[in-house]
């Protein structure tokens, strides 16, 4: 019948494990299920393909019984039935369910392909947001470093050191990539920091060294309240990069892992690179004194275990 109305995509089977095992492989946009057959029955078939389609497929199915009690049409639908042709079969009848069946069909697949659709313009959107945020923060964040960096490529440095320690310890890619893209805004809260302050050549006084230290939580303060892990980890690394192993830093004087792996992290690569680089108010230092210093404040400022990753790079 469904040949001779123009249907030529057709696959069928008399045995209803052969059945499944087509079914399963490729889910149609049309079944035509009889009910009372052995190994499996159509209700245990019906169910067993809900199991491997899931609610995804949504493919909808044409029950064809002599059985039209209310009890077997109650049980064909809980099993996931859509339609009901009773036995035997009309011609005219068959044809005009099995079209409105593939009209819903079509109509489904549309919606699912523009719900896709959608939800993929979404996603560009919100990389495309999230990457002109980052992207300004950056400048920001080059704009309060060019103040005591007159190359302002400190925070491309520490991103690409901090990386590459994340990459040492073992860290997963994905949480290496955050890292190197986070890294950078570590000092942002520079920004809010005076120059007589931040410029100073000599030592900073007890009043001064408290308003410095304040970069950390202001920092931290422009990058939270985001819902992207980007965001997250900056902030995270903006708020925990100036604290001690053995608990001395600021801002919240946390101590050993209690300090988050990204801080302890940029903690070394920040240092590292703040002493073998010139500033305004120091001359840069020798690389093999630079990498002793660091070695010598494992345990007490760095995390040995970090220092340890570091040292397999530079050293």
């Amino acid at each position: 019948m469904l040949e001779g109305a123009g249907f030529c995509q057709i696959a069928s089977a008399t045995d209803s494990r052969v059945a499944l095992e087509i079914l399963a492989q490729n889910p149609p946009d049309l079944l035509l299920l009889d009910l009372m057959m052995p190994h499996p029955n159509g209700f245990a078939l019906m169910q067993e393909l809900r199991k491997i389609w899931g609610d995804d497929a949504r493919v909808p199915i044409l029950v064809l019984t002599a059985d039209a009690s209310r009890e077997t049409c109650h049980r064909a639908l809980s099993c996931g039935a859509n339609d009901f042709l009773n036995k035997p079969i009309d011609r005219t009848e068959l044809l005009l369910r099995v079209q409105n069946l593939l009209e819903n069909r079509l109509l489904f697949k549309e919606l699912r392909e523009s719900n896709r659709t959608l939800e993929e313009r979404v996603q560009t959107r919100t990389r495309d947001l999230e990457i002109a945020q980052i992207e300004a923060l950056e400048k920001l964040a080059q704009a309060a470093e060019f103040r005591d960096d007159d190359t302002g490529q400190h925070t491309k440095r520490v991103g690409e050191l901090a990386a590459q320690i994340a990459s040492r310890l073992g860290l997963e890619n994905a949480r290496v990539e955050l890292i190197l893209r986070a890294a950078p805004l570590h000092d942002i809260g520079k920004i809010a920091i005076p120059d007589a302050v931040l410029l100073k050549p000599g030592k900073l006084s007890p009043e001064e060294f408290a308003l410095m230290k304040t970069h950390a939580q202001i920092g931290a303060q422009l990058l939270s309240h985001s819902n992207s892990p980007l965001m997250r980890c900056a902030e995270i690394i903006a708020h925990s990069h100036h604290e001690r192993f053995d608990g001395t830093g600021y801002p919240g004087a946390l101590s050993g892992k209690n300090i988050p792996l990204e801080g302890r992290i940029v903690a070394i690569a920040d240092v590292f690179d703040a002493l073998t680089n010139e500033r305004p108010y120091k001359k840069a230092w020798p690389l093999p004194k630079a990498v002793e210093e660091i070695q010598r404040s494992a345990g007490t400022h760095f995390d040995p275990k970090v220092v340890s990753a570091f040292v397999s790079i530079v050293g």
